[in-house]
């Protein structure tokens, strides 16, 4: 059975990378398939991964009728074996409507792929309407690596290194790039949360939450007040006149 898959992931994950992958593996079968991108990294009419692969795709437009698109390929004697649409996050929710439709009314495949949510961590229209209408949701297990070490689950917009949580939802950029003034970096929550990137991380030190506690001083078990004095050990109990 056909099917609408959602291949969903943080930026910097291989969604692209995947895309071709997919496109490879089919057209190496004998099949034909359309492809479109939106604000590829290489430019207009082009799907590229960051390992430096490309190919021709047909620009998705704001304005594209996918389904419209496709029963025009097929009027014209070409060939639709599948349908891959890479950044799929900026489509209109209308236009994902349009891939199920050539899903369901035309028996083609459609892979889509894209990140789920924008750096403010809210989903994106299109990426929201995916999740409502796909067969399938495959989260990428190729993991985006947060400069602390730990999985990165969240998109980050930079400006000049800093973390940044306001400003128009789509705005073309890229991962690494730091000669750019604004930029992507993909963090894990705990740092998404804190705004900690990479370039503010280096420049303070981290401080760790710890328990308020007595710090140690001196002989163990003892502090110093104040006023110079020693602290009683935790739990000793008061001394009592004879």
């Amino acid at each position: 059975m056909p099917e609408l898959v959602f291949f969903s992931g943080t930026m910097d994950c291989g969604k692209s990378t995947l895309a071709l992958q997919i496109e490879h593996n089919r057209s190496a079968r004998g099949l034909q398939g359309v492809i479109y991108a939106r604000d590829d990294r290489a430019g207009k009419g082009r799907l590229s991964s960051r390992l430096g692969l490309a190919i021709e795709a047909v620009e998705a437009a704001r304005d594209l009728d996918f389904y419209t698109h496709v029963v025009g390929v097929l009027t014209a004697g070409g060939r639709a074996d599948y349908v891959i649409v890479d950044e799929a996050q900026f489509l209109a929710p209308a236009q994902i409507d349009q891939l199920a439709r050539i899903v369901d009314d035309l028996g083609v495949d459609v892979f889509a792929f894209g990140i789920t949510t924008d750096f403010r961590s809210k989903l994106f229209p299109g990426s929201q309407r995916l999740v409502e209408l796909a067969d399938r949701v495959e989260v990428l297990q190729v993991e985006a690596l947060c400069w602390c070490g730990a999985r990165a689950t969240h998109n980050a917009r930079t400006v000049g290194g800093r973390m940044v949580v306001e400003g128009a939802q789509v705005v073309v950029g890229d991962v690494n790039q730091p000669e750019n003034p604004v930029g992507y970096e993909v963090l894990c929550r705990r740092h998404h949360r804190r705004r900690m990137t990479a370039a503010t991380a280096h420049a303070a030190t981290l401080s760790p939450d710890v328990l308020p506690v007595d710090a140690p001083s001196g002989r163990e078990g003892t502090g110093a007040r104040p006023d110079g004095t020693a602290h009683r050990r935790r739990h000793e109990p008061a001394a009592t006149s004879a």
